[in-house]
């Protein structure tokens, strides 16, 4: 294949790359946002202090998933604008971009790795605390903190490891209440369908990062070195020297050492044409002239 097909190629690759990565970056994007403004996440924290562990983790993936939202997005709008206009210092910039948003991702997928339920105990911890609160208190905020995780989650106090419960625990889950599933598994299973988003999110990023650098480090070597559409549409590869000046025809060149050759001018040419075309016998008076 030749040198303008592969270059050609990469550039419909990472144009399609940069498209899935700007949607990735709008993905991580909602999820920080759900993770900080929505409802479960916001009903558990507004029941636990800000000393939590559980709100250090909010915080930090928050933190996080902006972060990457912004690497991925500039990234992927670097690399496409980079491509289309061919320019080498805006995909150094896309290359930068991937490169940062690819160690991020390689930093939360080591993170979920060894820790992959710090986020849930984090919120079974706090439930936990806002319960038996609740149930040894007789605040009415306590309370009203309870009941509304426990409608948030659709779910209603927890198993007693006695297999029986005081009345106070009962008085939490009056009628149809009582019929809900336990809330340390209603928990659970909301925060175990949000991790298997985020890791397969973070996957996805490992992989579009990682193809994106490699397609535009090779872009870039192609772009520094020359590689570029000419006027006839099609892409050429030429080495590019500091001083380059395009060479004049052999016409104009000076040789070393020789005078100066001057560009013809119109009007030489013209009378060169009328003296070619006079015939040699006219006229006395004209040749006399």
């Amino acid at each position: 294949m030749q040198s303008w097909s592969r270059v050609r190629v990469a550039k419909c690759q990472l144009l399609v790359t940069s498209s899935f990565v700007l949607l990735l970056g709008l993905s991580m994007a909602a999820m920080a946002a759900v993770n900080y403004l929505g409802t479960h996440f916001a009903v558990v924290g507004r029941a636990s202090s800000d000393r939590t562990p559980y709100e250090a983790t909010r915080r930090w993936a928050f933190c996080t998933s902006i972060s990457l939202a912004g690497l991925l997005t500039l990234g992927a709008v670097l690399g496409a604008v980079a491509t289309v206009r061919e320019a080498g210092g805006l995909m150094a910039g896309g290359f930068l971009c991937f490169a940062l948003a690819f160690c991020t991702l390689v930093q939360v997928a080591f993170w979920r790795f060894h820790n992959p339920a710090q986020v849930e105990d984090a919120v079974l911890d706090t439930y936990d605390l806002v319960y038996d609160q609740a149930v040894r208190s007789s605040s009415v905020t306590l309370r009203q903190q309870l009941v509304a995780i426990q409608d948030t989650f659709l779910c209603c106090g927890k198993n007693s490891p006695f297999g029986l419960l005081g009345g106070t625990e009962v008085s939490l889950c009056p009628g149809e209440e009582a019929t809900r599933q336990d809330c340390l598994v209603g928990v659970r299973s909301f925060l175990r369908t949000y991790g298997n988003i985020a890791s397969t999110l973070t996957g996805i990023g490992l992989a579009s990062t990682v193809y994106a650098v490699l397609l535009s480090s090779f872009l870039w070597f192609a772009f520094r070195s020359g590689c570029g559409l000419d006027r006839r549409g099609k892409y050429t590869l030429s080495r590019r020297a500091r001083d380059c000046r395009p060479q004049e025809p052999s016409f104009f060149r000076r040789s070393p050492g020789g005078p100066a050759l001057r560009h013809p001018m119109e009007a030489d040419i013209l009378d060169g044409r009328l003296r070619a075309s006079r015939p040699s016998g006219g006229p006395q008076f004209l040749q006399d002239s």
